[in-house]
């Protein structure tokens, strides 16, 4: 690993640590773990230390009272915890403390009552939706089973029990093969390259958007049967593996070839118009444009790509260890050798791929 000189940051045991001044800590940067020693860890800590030369506001000034919910937050934060969770759950725990934080930052939590926890859902469910407000309660939940852990409170004295938190209903959505190729071929022929091959790497690996947007050219590989991506999941870290067809790499070749750069082994593979990686909000707005040209007034989202998926191989009677091998989510946990040797992972995945085409063919053969 490179070493990096970066003001106030040490590694312990191949952690990144950010390790302020006391100066600094009486200004309210507190020290903090920074997860792996790696370029996240050297990126946040180098935005610590000019968050601390501009006089800028830290992020965790404020001083909460001993014995409340902000101060258990804090601690909770500065622990390896923290640290190791995927940077997309701790985005959705920051986004909970976002409404937690102005109501019950300075207080206490077992003064906390059931009406206020029904009025605060309330509020989440009248200005954001239904899908915010489960999510909010949900880590609320979790995060009182932390601060009991760390004894500011009782395990089983949460309020929210008191209360059901309703999961909005899931989405239902699918898309067809023909669709996704339409709608690849006219995001090709309006210039949104990368678009195009994303559609064909979503609809063939069952990635999710995020994990697409993230794919390296260090995680490409391939073996007798075709070319595979050998990646993890961003939401939860699993190791997963995504196959392409011969028609999505020969897609995917042609768009690297137009890119007309040389991709660093990590860099993203995936770019927009302007040769930068994809974010959400310009994928989402890309991937819009497109749909509007080919299915005007459709709703369906880049995220049912992947529910797409599942349901072609299920109605091609799947194992659902293999479905699970194949999407990275928990159903294929106990598989242990499944995960252990790449070939034979490569080759269970593979049975998924054939399982969906029998399903596509049900359901085709369906419709009439």
């Amino acid at each position: 690993m490179t070493r990096i000189k970066i003001p106030y940051y040490v590694i312990k045991h191949g952690k990144g640590y950010f390790q302020p001044s006391r100066r600094m800590r009486l200004a309210g940067f507190e020290p903090r773990p920074l997860g792996d020693d790696g370029p996240a860890a050297w990126s946040e800590a180098w935005r610590l230390c000019r968050e601390w030369k501009q006089g800028e506001e830290p992020t965790n000034r404020r001083v909460y009272p001993v014995g409340s919910v902000g101060h258990a937050w804090e601690r909770f934060r500065r622990t390896n915890t923290w640290a190791e969770k995927a940077p997309r759950t701790r985005e959705e725990w920051d986004y909970a403390w976002s409404w937690m934080e102005p109501i019950w930052g300075d207080t206490a939590p077992a003064t906390i009552t059931l009406e206020q926890i029904e009025e605060l859902r309330a509020t989440i469910i009248g200005n954001v939706s239904l899908h915010a407000a489960h999510r909010v309660i949900k880590i609320w939940r979790a995060f009182w089973k932390k601060m009991a852990a760390m004894h500011y409170c009782e395990l089983y004295a949460d309020p929210s029990l008191g209360i059901r938190n309703r999961a909005p209903r899931g989405r239902s959505a699918t898309w067809q093969e023909g669709e996704i190729a339409r709608l690849a071929k006219e995001a090709w022929r309006s210039g949104y390259y990368g678009l195009a091959a994303l559609l064909a790497i979503a609809w063939d690996t069952q990635f999710s958007p995020v994990d697409c947007r993230l794919l390296t050219p260090a995680q490409r590989l391939q073996d007798r049967r075709g070319v595979f991506f050998d990646t993890s999941r961003a939401k939860t870290g699993r190791a997963t593996i995504g196959t392409l067809s011969r028609r999505c790499a020969r897609l995917l070749d042609a768009y690297l070839e137009r890119l007309g750069i040389e991709l660093h082994s990590d860099a993203a593979i995936i770019r927009n118009r302007s040769g930068r990686p994809y974010s959400k909000d310009t994928l989402g707005d890309d991937f819009r444009v497109v749909r509007q040209s080919v299915f005007p007034g459709d709703t369906r989202r880049l995220m049912d790509i992947r529910r797409s998926g599942a349901v072609e191989a299920i109605a091609g009677d799947v194992d659902p260890a293999v479905l699970g091998q194949k999407m990275g989510n928990s159903i294929h946990e106990s598989r242990a050798l499944q995960q252990t040797y790449l070939p034979r992972r490569a080759a269970t995945v593979r049975l998924a791929d054939e399982a969906r085409k029998r399903g596509r063919r049900v359901l085709r053969e369906n419709e009439w």
